[in-house]
C-alpha cells in the first residue's frame, strides 16, 4: 500500500506538480508524490477517497504514473493536441498499481524535427512539448536549441569575426543542418537577436528536462567548418543536395581543438549531461575513401570531445548506414564503430520501423543501441503508417542477443500521425500484444470517452486503409501525391493507393458526424484527426481527377475540376490554424527584434518549405511539402494551372503524364516560386470544421465510382 500521508521531497517533485496543475486543473490539489526506492526507472500508484497518490525513481517515470491513471481510470489522455486542462472534477479510485519500463530510455527528436517544427517555438510551446515528453516517458531527448550560441562563441575565441560567423551559421530556419554540416553561408545571415533569444530559451528548455530526471543529448562538432579555416587546414571539399561546406582532415590538429572549443563553449552556456550528438557523414560521403578514414574521423570526434568533458558519450544516427549503403559495407561500419569504445557511443538506428540496420551490423559490434521510428519526412502532412508491424518490429529487436537500451521517436517533424507515434511511446513502458484493442483504447482516451462506438469504427476504418499500406515504402520519393508534387510532363505524380477510397470516405463521415454533433469535441484533437482524413481522402481524389485531364488530353472542362479539389481543401484547411501557412509565417515573424530580421525570417519560412534551396535548383524542391491552407489553393494550385496550361496533346508514351514543353514549364515554375517567396500568400477567413467538411464529402462522394483503386 502507498501512504497518502502527506509528501516526501523530491529532486523532482516541484516540476511534476506543475505539470500535473497545466494537465489537471484544480484537481491537481488532490495528488501526492513522493519517492520510490530502485535500481532502475520505475513508480507505483493508487487511489483512494479522491486522493491519488504516486510514488516513482524520477520525474519522467511519476509523470507515466499520472498518465497512466488518467488514461486506464479516467479514460483521458494527453496529446499533442489534446485541449487542457483536462475535464476531471475528482478522481476516481484505483488498486495499486506498480510499472517498470521495457527499455532504459526513451528518445526523442531528429535534428531535423528543429527546422520541420519547432524551429519558431516560444517557451509556451516547449513546456507543452516537454510535459507531453514526460508524460509518455522520453528521457533522452536531443537539445538542439541555442546551440548556435554556442557556436558563436567558440568561433569567436577562435579569431573569427561576428558577421563572418553568422554569415556562416546563415539562416535561423535551416540551423539544424548547418549543424550536421550539411550547409553554411545560406539564407542568412543569422540575426543576432536569434542568438541571444535562442541562447536563453535553450537554457530554459534544458532546465526544464534535467527537472524531470532527462539527460539531454547536446550538439558536437561534426569537422563542418568556415571556410577562412579551411583555408588554413587539411581541409577537404563535400557536396549536400547541391551545398558545398568544407570538412576538417582528422590528422589535423584543428579538428580536435574546434571540437574541444565547441564543447566548453556549449558546457559554458548549458551544462552538460555528457551525451553529445555528432553525425560527420550524414548525407555525405567522406572526403577520403581510405577504408580506415571513416575511423579516424571517429576518433579525432571523440578526442575532441574528452578534451572537454572526460566523461563524454557520444550518440550518433545510424541513417548514413541506410541512405548510402553501397559505401557503408560491412568492413567500413565494423571499422568506424571499432575506433570507439562500447561505453563511448551510442548508435541511434533511425528507420527501424522499415530498415532496420541493428541485425545487419550485429546490434552495431556491442555498442549500446536505441530502436527508433522515424516515418515522417520533411514534416509532409499526409496520414501513412504501418501500424500492424511495430509491435513485432520492437518485440524482434528487444529478443535480440543485445536489444536496444531505448526506444525513441526520431521523426523530421511531429504534429502528424499521432496514432503512430502514440503506439511506439507505449513501448516503451509495455508490451502492445493487440493493435486493434490498443487502438480501441487509444481512441477512447484520445475523445475522453465520448462517441466512442462511432469514433472507434471510424479509427477501424483508418487502420485498414492510410494505416495499412503493407511494407510499402514511406518515404517522400515514393509517397506523394499531385497535390504536393511539382508538376511535370515527364513524371507521374500520383500516389500510390492500396485500399478501397470507399472505406476511407466512409470513416471521414464518421468523424464528420460526430463533429456535428459535438462541436467542443472537435475543437480538440477530433478536429485534428477530422482534417488529417480529409486531407487523406482528397488528395486521392486529386490524384484521381489528374489523370482524367492527362486521359482527356487537358480538356477544359476536366482541368476546372482538378484545380476545383484545390481550391475546396483549400478552404477546410483554414478552419484548423495548424493547416496553415499564415500560422507557420507569423510565428517565424514573432522573433523578429531589429531592422531587417523579419526579411531573413519570413524568407527562411516560405523557402524551406517550397523550393528548400534556390529556385533554380530541383534536388529538395517540395521535400517538406504541406498541405496548408494558403499553400494548397494559392501556390500548389497555381503551379498545376500552369502546367495544364502547357499541355499540348494527349497522353504520352507509357505512363508518362501528356506532353508539353518541359523547359518552358520548368521557367515558368520557377517564376512561381519566386513570386511566392517575395510576396506569400494571403490568409484565408478560418470557418466551420465540420460543415467544410460535409461540403466535401458530399461534393466528392463519387469521386471513385468510374472505377476502385488504382
Amino acid at each position: 500500500m502507498l501512504s497518502g500521508d502527506g509528501e516526501l521531497e523530491t529532486p523532482w517533485a516541484d516540476v511534476v506538480r506543475g505539470l500535473a496543475h497545466r494537465v489537471l486543473g484544480p484537481v491537481a490539489e488532490s495528488v501526492r508524490f513522493g519517492a520510490r526506492e530502485g535500481a532502475g526507472r520505475g513508480h507505483a500508484y493508487e487511489a483512494k477517497g479522491g486522493v491519488l497518490t504516486v510514488s516513482a525513481t524520477d520525474g519522467v517515470s511519476a509523470s507515466v504514473a499520472l498518465h497512466h491513471y488518467l488514461r486506464d481510470h479516467c479514460g483521458m489522455s494527453v496529446g499533442w493536441d489534446t485541449v487542457l486542462p483536462l475535464p476531471l472534477t475528482s478522481l476516481p479510485d484505483a488498486p495499486l498499481h506498480e510499472g517498470t519500463p521495457r527499455v532504459r530510455e526513451g528518445y526523442y527528436f531528429n535534428f531535423c524535427t528543429f527546422s520541420y517544427t519547432t524551429p519558431y517555438w516560444t517557451w509556451a510551446e516547449w513546456e507543452r512539448e516537454i510535459d507531453w515528453m514526460a508524460l509518455h516517458g522520453i528521457t533522452m531527448p536531443l537539445a538542439v536549441t541555442g546551440h548556435e550560441a554556442a557556436l558563436h562563441a567558440a568561433y569567436s575565441q577562435l579569431g573569427l569575426g561576428d558577421d563572418q560567423i553568422r554569415s556562416f551559421l546563415g539562416g535561423p530556419g535551416y540551423l539544424p543542418f548547418q549543424f550536421m554540416g550539411c550547409l553554411d553561408d545560406f539564407a542568412g545571415p543569422l540575426p543576432a537577436s536569434w542568438i541571444d533569444g535562442h541562447r536563453e530559451l535553450g537554457a530554459r528548455i534544458l532546465d526544464r528536462e534535467r527537472a524531470f530526471g532527462m539527460t539531454p543529448v547536446l550538439p558536437a562538432f561534426t569537422g563542418h567548418v568556415p571556410r577562412e579555416l579551411a583555408a588554413t587546414a587539411r581541409a577537404g571539399r563535400r557536396n549536400w543536395q547541391g551545398f558545398e561546406t568544407w570538412s576538417l582532415d582528422p590528422s589535423d590538429p584543428l579538428y580536435e581543438r574546434i571540437g574541444a572549443e565547441i564543447a566548453r563553449a556549449q558546457i559554458k552556456l548549458f551544462g552538460t549531461d555528457h551525451l553529445y550528438a555528432a553525425d560527420p557523414f550524414i548525407e555525405m560521403i567522406p572526403i577520403d575513401a581510405d577504408p580506415a578514414f571513416p575511423g579516424a574521423v571517429a576518433a579525432a570526434t571523440l578526442a575532441g570531445l574528452r578534451a572537454a568533458d572526460p566523461e563524454a558519450v557520444w550518440l550518433m544516427q545510424a541513417w548514413p548506414f541506410s541512405y548510402q549503403r553501397d559505401f557503408w559495407t560491412e568492413d567500413r561500419v565494423n571499422a568506424f564503430l571499432d575506433a570507439i569504445p562500447n561505453d563511448r557511443m551510442i548508435v541511434a538506428d533511425l528507420w527501424a520501423e522499415h530498415d532496420p540496420l541493428w541485425d545487419r551490423f550485429e546490434e552495431f559490434s556491442g555498442k549500446p543501441w536505441l530502436w527508433c521510428a522515424l516515418l515522417n519526412f520533411g514534416g509532409r502532412t499526409d496520414p501513412v503508417a504501418e501500424l500492424r508491424g511495430v509491435p513485432a518490429g520492437i518485440d524482434r529487436a528487444l529478443a535480440a542477443p543485445s536489444p536496444p537500451t531505448g526506444i525513441g521517436l526520431s521523426m523530421e517533424a511531429t504534429r502528424n500521425n499521432p496514432v503512430f507515434f502514440e503506439l511506439v511511446t507505449d513501448q516503451i513502458w509495455s508490451a502492445v500484444p493487440d493493435v486493434d484493442a490498443w487502438l480501441d483504447a487509444f481512441v477512447t482516451q484520445r475523445y475522453a470517452g465520448r462517441w466512442a462506438d462511432e469514433l472507434r469504427a471510424a479509427w477501424h476504418g483508418l487502420l485498414s486503409t492510410v494505416y495499412a499500406p503493407g511494407g510499402l515504402r514511406i518515404a517522400p520519393d515514393q509517397f506523394k501525391g499531385v497535390l504536393t508534387a511539382e508538376p511535370s510532363y515527364t513524371r507521374t505524380p500520383t500516389g500510390p493507393l492500396w485500399y478501397d477510397p470507399a472505406t476511407l470516405a466512409r470513416a471521414w463521415e464518421r468523424m464528420i458526424e460526430v463533429a456535428e454533433r459535438d462541436p467542443e469535441l472537435a475543437a480538440g484533437p477530433l478536429g485534428h484527426d477530422l482534417a488529417e482524413t480529409g486531407i487523406a481522402y482528397m488528395a486521392r481524389v486529386a490524384d484521381r481527377r489528374y489523370l482524367d485531364v492527362v486521359e482527356s488530353s487537358g480538356e477544359p472542362s476536366s482541368v476546372a475540376r482538378f484545380l476545383k479539389v484545390f481550391e475546396d481543401l483549400d478552404g477546410m484547411l483554414a478552419c484548423r490554424p495548424e493547416y496553415t501557412f499564415h500560422d507557420w509565417e507569423a510565428r517565424a515573424l514573432s522573433w523578429a527584434a531589429e531592422p531587417g530580421d523579419g526579411d531573413v525570417l519570413r524568407d527562411n519560412a516560405r523557402r524551406i518549405i517550397t523550393v528548400w534551396g534556390t529556385s533554380d535548383s530541383p534536388l529538395l524542391d517540395d521535400y517538406a511539402g504541406r498541405h496548408w491552407a494558403g499553400l494548397v489553393g494559392g501556390y500548389y494550385r497555381d503551379r498545376w494551372a500552369l502546367w495544364a496550361d502547357g499541355l499540348t496533346s494527349g497522353p504520352g508514351s507509357g505512363s508518362a503524364p501528356g506532353s508539353g514543353d518541359e523547359a518552358a514549364l520548368r521557367e515558368r515554375l520557377r517564376e512561381r516560386a519566386e513570386l511566392f517567396l517575395r510576396e506569400g500568400v494571403p490568409p484565408l477567413a478560418p470557418g466551420d470544421l465540420a460543415a467544410r467538411s460535409r461540403h466535401l464529402l458530399t461534393a466528392y462522394a463519387d469521386a471513385f465510382e468510374s472505377e476502385g483503386a488504382r
